[in-house]
């Protein structure tokens, strides 16, 4: 590949310059197209919502201006990968394809396998670099952390000091709004906006501000929304890079921010690229229970009208209505409320989960589908190796909303009822009900089911299934390909390794810890 020939740097979640090794080997090497693809795969994908495409169209806006500076300019184009990547090679016989590796969905894959096949077709070098912790191919689990603590000490790519783009062809496309590609944000109220230059003012105000308590405020919902560093969906699109995050957390940590709280916080950092490394390893856990034997646990787990209440928020349990409300509304909440919602869903409504996986997906402005697959099993009870985690949510709620401020803001039916009944408004007397102006069952529904029965028909059905060789043999396979190396005594761990009391509410037990 000769120095000065056109390179092709393909942009998928990774909209940033900073420490941006693909944009900085092409930029190095020639004139450089940096393309982002609108694909129809993506906009049409059940997992895909009209607050995903905003955010990443704000952050192309961004990062169009940043590119401009430097003296370039954003290539955007409409269609499936091979095809657009075949026009512009034929516009621009560019000579090399620049890109970072991804985690993603089947579709993703299928689509990165086609362009292997064209790039070498085409007789075009496609060189892809890791993007964070993730080790694509890896063979075995033991080591990984190192690998993890490697990549985030390696220094920081800086941003070329200048780009030259070829002209613009006017078949390039303006970035298209949610309206354009037929998404819609109806009921959404985002305050969070996409872009490099929002991402790092805001890893800058949790370092310098927000998030001097995040070790003690993260898990409750009323606290969270200011004392977490809401990262996480700059992680996910890329608009800052892991390493970025880490070392700017790392250097602040006893000086501009405590070390308890950074440490919290880069060990969720940590747990990101873990449970990534799970679908990385391991394609198939879209479809199918990381412990095979789990896959028809709840077969008969699609009761159309709980999955519905679920979506609407209408449970009838006050702090899960109010945590599905505000994630609806703002497309994120805390990750103890997220994995309260889906261990609501899995063991109280015995919903499959992979009747709620896409819905949930779509609601969840930080959608990464390797954090969101692997937690969603987790919560679920279908790994085989992690502790079964059955929220009480009326216990959640006196215990992180003990004043019902949460509840009351996110369910304003409620807003008249007493504390002594705002996490179990059912217990309310026919006279308070009619005083309070909250009628049971007219106003604000009845439970949709019974908390302690419920809980007592999952875990039979789980004691019922761990009894099988088939669960027991796939457990200690899932152990050995996917489990965490920390804390375990040798290779093995398993059931003699001593959990310290803080084991229940480590990151492995929760749902998404980049919150």
């Amino acid at each position: 590949m000769s120095k000065d020939s056109v390179q092709c740097v393909w942009l998928k979640r990774d909209l940033r310059v900073l420490d941006h090794r693909p944009l900085v080997e092409a930029a190095a090497r020639g004139p450089v197209v940096l393309l982002y693809i609108v694909e129809p795969e993506m906009i049409e994908a059940p997992d895909f919502d009209g607050i995903h495409w905003q955010f990443i169209r704000q952050s192309l806006v961004d990062l169009q201006a940043s590119v401009r500076e430097l003296g370039g300019a954003l290539c955007i184009r409409r269609g499936e990968a091979t095809a657009v990547l075949d026009t512009l090679h034929i516009e621009y016989d560019f000579a090399g394809l620049w890109s970072h590796e991804e985690t993603g969905n089947a579709w993703t894959f299928a689509r990165d396998k086609r362009v292997a096949r064209w790039a070498s077709g085409a007789g075009v070098t496609w060189q892809e670099f890791a993007h964070n912790g993730v080790v694509r191919g890896l063979r075995d689990r033991d080591g990984w952390a190192r690998v993890w603590e490697t990549r985030m000490a390696e220094p920081l790519l800086v941003v070329p000091e200048s780009l030259s783009s070829p002209t613009p062809a006017v078949a390039d496309i303006e970035i298209p709004t949610c309206a354009a590609l037929g998404l819609t944000l109806e009921g959404r109220a985002l305050d969070l906006t996409g872009g490099e230059g929002e991402g790092l003012r805001v890893l800058q105000s949790f370092i310098d501000e927000r998030g001097k308590r995040y070790h003690r405020e993260m898990s409750s919902p009323n606290q969270a929304y200011k004392s977490c560093s809401r990262l996480s969906p700059y992680l996910a699109w890329g608009c800052v890079s892991m390493r970025t995050a880490y070392q700017a957390i790392a250097t602040a940590a006893g000086t501009r921010m405590p070390k308890i709280a950074a440490r919290a916080v880069i060990a969720r950092l940590h747990w990101h690229c873990h449970f990534m490394q799970k679908l990385e390893s391991e394609p198939a856990i879209e479809f199918h229970a990381f412990n095979r034997a789990c896959d028809t646990l709840r077969a008969q787990g699609h009761d159309a009208a709980k999955l519905e209440a679920w979506q609407e928020a209408r449970t009838g349990y006050p702090f899960v209505d109010a945590c599905l409300r505000a994630l609806k509304a703002r497309g994120w909440i805390n990750f103890r409320m997220r994995a309260m919602l889906v261990s609501f869903a899995s063991y109280h409504l015995w919903l499959d989960w992979r009747c709620f996986k896409d819905w949930l997906a779509c609601q969840f402005i930080d959608y990464e589908p390797g954090i969101h697959l692997s937690q969603i099993q987790m919560q679920s009870g279908l790994t085989g190796i992690n502790t079964l985690r059955i929220y009480n949510p009326i216990k959640q709620g006196t215990d992180h909303d003990p004043d019902g401020k949460f509840i009351r803001t996110w369910v304003p039916e409620l807003k008249e009822v007493s504390n002594d009944f705002i996490h179990d408004p059912w217990m309310m007397p026919d006279l308070i009900q009619i005083e309070t102006g909250c009628q049971l069952g007219v106003d604000y529904p009845l439970p949709i089911v019974e908390h302690r029965e419920a809980v007592r028909f999952a875990r039979a059905r789980f004691t019922e299934l761990r009894q099988l060789p088939e669960y027991r043999e796939a457990s200690r396979a899932v152990l050995q390909r996917h489990g965490s190396r920390k804390g375990r005594s040798g290779r093995g761990g398993g059931r003699g390794t001593k959990r310290s009391k803080q084991a229940d509410d480590s990151p492995q037990g929760e749902f998404n810890f980049t919150a």
